[in-house]
């Protein structure tokens, strides 16, 4: 174990060393491109850390379009805890190591260079005073000097790299092209409804993992009593792609509301999110505490950051270790470290999707259904980049007080289902959940991983969630 482990550190050293370099050479490389096709520099996350950030009293929005505009706001008018200091801070890697011990190298070199003369000039007190000062402000702001551009606002329309297909685009020909995509099943009659679930997807996914593997699968008496609502999230499946958004919290939580609880007018819901989706719907029963009738959460990621520790930093780490081995971490360490590595994934595989179905179709001999290659696939990198980061990683440390509220103020039943061999999500992350809600009842699957927790086992778990429902309705009109 000892030798594999030291395998896996010098192996993944000597990986993620060129994957820097790689990743270094690709930004010139997409600002050149972007700048052929786009006659603009793109910004990107490889600079201008959130501590610079701190220190600048103003943020520039630059806005591109028919109302092409530079705006200046004042830090107090966006909301920075919306925004995951990972995005500018991934890890030290030894690239970005040397390159700060060559900038520490110069600006000693020129600090005594200054000193130097100001001792031999001494003698002209008040001639070199006044040079030195001069200097002094000049070292200071050549030191200071930020890069504080932290949002760019872009056309709806998909950039050169993003897929411009009917199905991706499909929402700019929508009439509501500020509301998300939403697969309802219904009774035939709306009223016989008596109740509503929300279903949340997650992480490169889409509503379809729902709707082609549990819909058809609730029995007839769930279909006539329970309206089924599906929801592609902000930046997947059909729901919109702005490139102008950041995919916050926040973002994500108003679109659901707009989309789903205000349009179809939900007093009381139930709720199931798997990955991802968890943090969603953890944060609307926050909101919404008094309208949750039941929580069911599979592979929640939450992980307990110890006291002292960067919440979203730390979590980072544990969801992309910089480990080639096993293959799922490697992917994820891939997608969450290197944003311009992760741009050319999507542009090789989202805008060849297409492609991609049919080569799946005609290897299994049509035997297999492509809806989960079709949620991995069908988004942007721009969504999917901040997705990731201001939601998974940036919520670590909001997830806490989400569970405390949980706890505390939503007197809903807590049912939690895990893979017992999910690579992506593991099995702590679950009990850690129950010892915040103690209440919570966690039902470990053996066998299964992140995606086989439902698909291959949908049957049986469409009639876990049946029980769950029925459970929950009968301890709310013992409450009431």
């Amino acid at each position: 174990m000892a030798i594999a482990r030291w395998l896996n550190r010098t192996v993944g050293f000597l990986v993620f060393f060129f994957l820097d370099i790689l990743d270094f050479l690709l930004c010139y490389t997409y600002k050149t491109i972007d700048y052929f096709y786009e006659s603009e520099w793109r910004p990107c996350y490889c600079s201008s850390p959130p501590e610079a950030q701190a220190k600048t009293e103003k943020i520039i929005v630059s806005e591109r379009g028919e109302y092409s505009k530079v705006v200046s706001m004042t830090r107090t008018k966006i909301h920075f805890d919306e925004i995951s200091d990972t995005l500018y801070s991934r890890g030290p890697s030894l690239l970005m190591r040397l390159s700060k011990l060559v900038r520490s190298v110069k600006c000693f070199n020129y600090k005594g260079l200054i000193m130097r003369r100001n001792a031999v000039e001494s003698c002209d007190h008040h001639h070199h005073d006044h040079e030195s000062k001069s200097k002094k402000k000049i070292c200071k702001k050549r030191l200071m000097t930020l890069n504080s551009t932290v949002v760019e606002k872009s056309p709806t329309t998909p950039r050169w790299s993003d897929c411009h297909c009917s199905f991706c685009t499909s929402w700019l020909s929508s009439s509501n092209k500020d509301s998300l995509f939403v697969r309802v099943q219904q009774p035939k009659d709306n009223k016989k409804a008596r109740e509503n679930v929300v279903f949340i997807h997650g992480f490169l996914s889409s509503s379809a993992f729902w709707t082609e593997s549990l819909f058809p699968n609730f029995s007839d008496s769930a279909k006539s009593n329970y309206r089924l609502i599906a929801v592609d999230l902000l930046g997947y499946g059909k729901s919109p792609k702005p490139n102008d958004s950041l995919y916050t919290l926040r973002e994500h939580l108003e679109m659901i509301e707009k989309s789903v609880i205000s349009r179809f007018k939900l007093k009381t819901f139930h709720i199931v999110a798997h990955s991802l989706g968890c943090v969603l719907a953890l944060a609307l029963a926050v909101k919404h505490p008094g309208a949750i009738k039941s929580l069911t959460l599979l592979a929640p990621p939450y992980y307990k950051v110890p006291k002292g520790v960067q919440a979203a930093q730390y979590v980072m780490k544990k969801v992309a270790p910089k480990n080639v081995w096993p293959p799922m971490q490697f992917g994820a360490s891939l997608i969450s470290l290197y944003e311009h590595l992760g741009r050319t994934v999507c542009l090789v595989l989202c805008k060849n999707h297409h492609l991609l179905e049919t080569v799946t179709r005609l290897l299994t001999l049509n035997r297999m259904r492509t809806y989960l290659i079709e949620g991995f696939l069908c988004h942007t990198h721009n969504g999917s980049w901040h997705t990731l980061h201001n939601i998974i990683f940036g919520a670590g440390a909001k997830l806490e007080s989400y569970l405390d509220h949980v706890r505390d103020h939503v007197h809903c039943d807590v049912t939690i289902f895990h893979g017992g061999k999910d690579e992506v999500i593991p099995v702590e992350c679950s009990y850690s959940v129950q010892t915040k809600v103690p209440r919570a009842t966690v039902h470990v699957i053996p066998d299964k991983d992140h995606i086989t927790i439902v698909v291959g086992r949908q049957k049986e778990f469409a009639r876990e969630l049946e029980l769950i429902w029925q459970r929950s309705s009968k301890t709310n009109c013992i409450i009431k």
